[in-house]
This record gives C-alpha cells, sequence and structure tokens, in this order.
C-alpha cells in the first residue's frame, strides 16, 4: 500500500487508534467544511483546482475515520472571484452550519467574507489572498497558508536588480485589492534599492485592448516592468506587446503563475518573461509535498499544476491538525489554538514555523522562474540572493 500521502492521515490514524475508533466507524453529525473559490469565470482554473486538492485530502481523511469520529463533508461554493458573489457565498457558508471556511482565491473576494466570517465566527483561512491589508484589521479567526505581498514585492524588486540588472523600471497594476497592494509595496522597496520607478499606472482589467499603455511603456524606454495584476491580463498584455513590436522585459506576480498566462499570450510571445512567485509543486522537495503531487497525479491523470491548489489542501490539513489536536470543533477554540500553540507543522508546502499575532503565516519561500522557450515555466537558475529577500 503507498505511503500516507501528507503528515495529517499519520497523525489522524495515530489519535484515532488511541481512541479507539476504527477507520469505518464514523458516527455522529458530520463536520463540514467550507470552500469557496471561482469555480465560474476568468479565475475558474484555479478554483477548480482548490475543490480537485482540498476534496482527494477529504476523502483521504474520511477513509482514516474522519475527524474525531465523525465524517467530514466538503461545503463547495463558487463565488466567481466577485466581492459582491463571495458576500453571498459567505452568508450560504453561515447557513450550512461550517465549521471553517478555506478561500477565497482572490483578495478582492476574500476581504468581504472575511468581513462577514469575522462577525459569525467562523475559522477562515486562504490559501492565495495576499493583500497585505487583510490582517490589518485584527480578525482574531481570519489566517493565511500563503505569504504576503510586501515579502513578494521586496523579493521581485531583488530579481529586477540582481537579475535582470534593472535600473529604470515601470509597475503596472489593474487597480484590484490583490495587485495595487503589491505595486505599492514593489514601488516602495524599489525607491528604497535605488530604483528609477519611471512609469506607473493601471490597466482596466475588462478591457481587451492594451495597445494604448503598452505604447506609453515601449517610450519609457524601460528596462523592466513588473506586472502585478492577474493571468488573463497577463497574457494580452504579452500576446500585444510582440503584435505591436515593442521590446519589454515583463516581471510578472504570483498571480500570473498559470499556464494559461502562456495560452492567451502564445508562446514564443510569453519566452523569457519572470515570474515571481511561490515554488511550483513539482520543485517542492519535502516529502509531504511529494506524495501528495504523487496522489494528486494517481487521482486526476495529471500533477497539480497551481501552487495554490497545494495551498489550498494546505489549510485544510492546517484545519484538520487543529480539529483534532483541540478534540473540538468550535471554531473560536481552534483559532486559539493556531494563535498560541501551533508550529512546526510539516505541511506540503514546507514546514510551517506557525502563524503570527495577526495570522499571517510566518517567513517567505518565493522563487524566481522563467518562462523558456517551449513555453513552460522554469525554475530560473540565478535566484536573487536569499539574505536580500528576508
Amino acid at each position: 500500500m503507498m505511503r500516507k500521502v501528507f503528515a495529517i492521515t499519520v497523525l489522524l490514524a495515530v489519535c484515532l487508534g488511541s481512541l479507539g475508533i476504527s477507520a469505518s466507524a464514523q458516527e455522529g453529525d458530520p463536520i463540514r467544511i467550507g470552500l469557496q473559490g471561482p469555480m465560474t469565470g476568468d479565475y475558474a482554473y484555479e478554483g477548480q483546482g482548490f475543490e480537485k486538492a482540498v476534496q482527494l485530502l477529504v476523502d483521504q481523511v474520511n477513509e482514516e475515520g474522519g475527524l474525531l469520529g465523525r465524517p467530514v463533508e466538503l461545503v463547495i461554493e463558487d463565488d466567481a472571484g466577485d466581492p459582491t458573489q463571495s458576500a453571498l457565498v459567505a452568508d450560504r457558508m453561515i447557513d450550512a452550519e461550517v465549521v471553517a471556511v478555506i478561500g477565497a482565491y482572490n483578495s478582492t473576494a476574500t476581504e468581504p467574507a472575511s468581513e462577514i466570517y469575522n462577525e459569525e465566527g467562523i475559522l477562515h483561512i486562504t490559501p492565495s489572498s495576499t493583500a497585505t491589508r487583510l490582517t490589518e484589521k485584527g480578525f482574531e479567526q481570519f489566517f493565511r497558508v500563503c505569504f504576503l505581498d510586501d515579502r513578494q514585492a521586496l523579493f521581485a524588486v531583488m530579481a529586477m536588480q540582481d537579475v535582470i540588472g534593472a535600473e529604470k523600471i515601470g509597475i503596472l497594476h489593474d487597480n484590484s485589492t490583490y495587485a495595487s497592494g503589491l505595486a505599492d509595496w514593489a514601488r516602495i522597496y524599489a525607491e528604497e534599492a535605488g530604483l528609477e520607478v519611471a512609469f506607473y499606472d493601471a490597466i482596466n482589467p475588462d478591457d481587451q485592448d492594451f495597445t494604448p499603455i503598452l505604447t506609453n511603456i515601449g517610450e519609457a524606454e524601460l528596462d523592466a516592468v513588473f506586472f502585478t495584476g492577474y493571468h488573463a491580463q497577463g497574457g494580452l498584455l504579452l500576446r500585444q506587446t510582440a503584435e505591436l513590436g515593442l521590446d519589454i522585459q515583463w516581471i510578472m506576480g504570483n498571480a500570473s503563475n498559470n499556464p494559461e498566462m502562456i495560452e492567451i499570450g502564445g508562446v514564443e510571445a510569453s519566452a523569457g518573461t519572470f515570474i515571481v512567485t511561490e515554488p511550483l509543486p513539482q520543485d517542492l522537495e519535502y516529502p509531504e509535498a511529494v506524495e501528495f503531487v504523487e496522489a494528486f497525479t494517481e487521482a486526476y491523470g495529471e500533477p497539480p499544476a497551481s501552487v495554490w491548489w497545494l495551498l489550498a489542501g494546505e489549510a485544510f490539513n492546517v484545519i484538520a491538525y487543529a480539529i483534532e489536536e483541540t478534540e473540538s470543533d468550535d471554531p473560536e477554540v481552534l483559532a486559539e489554538y493556531l494563535h498560541t500553540e501551533f508550529s512546526d507543522f510539516p505541511g506540503i508546502s514546507g514546514p510551517i514555523i506557525g502563524f503570527d499575532e495577526k495570522g499571517d503565516r510566518i517567513g517567505t519561500i518565493h522563487a524566481l522562474y522563467e518562462i523558456n522557450e517551449e513555453g513552460v515555466i522554469s525554475y530560473y537558475a540565478e535566484q536573487p540572493q536569499p539574505a536580500a529577500a528576508e
């Protein structure tokens, strides 16, 4: 039999055995855990990946006897990445009596949901919403297993300076909560590093033709341009840059870490583009990560394509572990445990040292990637100095 895919199942098996509960003896009402994300719309690729990853882990936990001897039920809701829909989803999650919620994907959708979950006392963990301000509100039951925009911005600036050799740069965002926050941090760190920020502007993500702003970027004669928006618009920017015959060295943020960006932009136009992101699943060498990727591949016929899918699974594992360790499904008890006792967890995205007082994951694991001539997002050989990104 294949070794267990993730550390949590081993820990759960020990706990269940000590309680005299067999894997087949699930009793009582199910423990409901919510998953919200964009199952439709521009970001559906990520939301559907969330569902695959988390359902895989839920099934594994249920095979081991569930949590506290009770089955786990995954409640899935589609917010389409839209803030209005996200608030409605949060209301439905409350009605479903979930213990905790994983989501949303983008910061713009996570923010309104976090307000509702906070008011209702629901444990809320986002796997991918990195806007720094989300954890500045003092919500005791809001956490994230991803890393903050300020860390990503610093790493991007170091990549532009140390790897690209840029002195004169541009920063482009899309006015979303995530992208504008990341852009602001990038400008701060760039100026502190002595780089000239000669271009700073935003696109309308609903537009399809970016010719005017690309023309302005071309005329500015920049060494590099950091785009902090999402992959759909990133692909259009790459394609139209090539169509206009412009020579722009793009570096993208982690929301563009998606194979669909290359499909939209085209392989030739995308080649040579840098991406700052958390490491891709196949580049994580931790045993838990390797085993998760193997199990995912066996279940779905292909490996997880996005680090956000893996982090959605990470959020579930954290919730499951907290429930077993506290022997409780009370969100307040779980949040208190995560703030005060949870540490050194063998996560599938790497060891989780713990969470700080705001609910942010401690540390950072960003890396630099490049789209190669075959259209593959590949780990770049020359990385910014680690000390610069700490």
